[in-house]
């Protein structure tokens, strides 16, 4: 089974080397890895430059934000499963060994997810966060989150759904798995920590500086699946899952609890 994994790299050099050895140091006998990099203006192609020789591909060519980068590197990516990693992220050991063993043990699954760790800009883990089993309905008012750099997905669910929206520079990662899933996707969760992901004084997460952004696509995602606009029941629907999805996934309730959100926004995980 051949893995396919791309990081967008744009000025994240402080992190960039971590994560690039994060995925060639997987030891995967099958892996490809795509970095696109559409203009760094600090010392990220330095860095790709050094590890190029254990690069499949490297992309220098402009794009239109991070889900335009990412369709350019999966749409020159063969293999049979597909995975994407910021360049703030990394992967943990041995995930691409245990969502290959996964995926080839349960043929019926198309989208498989573990956890993540959550770390700081020093790399030191502040909590664990847990995905949660993944159901459209919950999606649709934003109560149903994966950790995005430990969800791998086969490529077939990724070219059906026609890839990220590009428009979408705020939540692509979440609208690319509601789509899947809208095209017959089948999602599964597995009890592994497979990544870190990484949240600091930069990050969208961390600033919570696309949260505006992120609410508009959220509501375009409501209308995808409803066939209609949010109405005044529906934000007071969209409230009350976000409870019940803690106490769906009352392991990662816990770890809010312990050590607080993730997020800075009011739609904090």
């Amino acid at each position: 089974m051949k893995f396919s994994i791309v990081t967008i790299s744009y000025n994240q050099a402080y992190f960039l080397e971590e994560a690039i050895l994060s995925v060639i140091n997987q030891e995967h006998p099958n892996l490809e890895y795509i970095v696109v990099d559409p203009g760094s203006t600090d010392s990220s192609r330095c860095i790709i430059e050094k590890y190029r020789k254990n690069i499949t591909q490297v992309i220098f060519e402009s794009d239109r934000g991070p889900a335009d980068g990412l369709n350019n590197g999966f749409y020159s990516a063969s293999g049979d499963v597909f995975g994407f990693l910021n360049a703030d992220d990394t992967l943990l050991p041995g995930a691409l060994s245990s969502a290959e063993k996964y995926l080839a043990d349960n043929t019926d699954v198309d989208v498989v997810s573990g956890h993540a760790q959550v770390i700081d800009s020093l790399g030191n883990v502040k909590r664990r966060f847990f995905s949660d089993k993944y159901r459209v309905a919950m999606a649709a008012y934003g109560s149903a989150i994966l950790a995005q750099p430990s969800t791998f997905f086969r490529s077939e669910a990724f070219r059906q759904c026609g890839g990220f929206n590009i428009q979408n520079q705020s939540n692509w990662d979440s609208e690319l798995f509601l789509e899947m899933a809208l095209h017959g996707a089948r999602f599964s969760l597995i009890n592994e920590l497979w990544s870190q992901y990484r949240v600091h004084d930069e990050s969208i997460t961390g600033t919570g500086r696309l949260h505006g952004l992120h609410e508009s696509h959220q509501k375009k995602m409501f209308e995808r699946v409803k066939m209609r606009p949010m109405n005044r029941k529906d934000n007071a629907t969209a409230f009350l899952l976000k409870y019940l999805r803690k106490a769906l996934n009352l392991r990662d309730t816990i770890e809010r609890v312990r050590f607080g959100p993730i997020f800075r926004s009011s739609a904090s995980a």
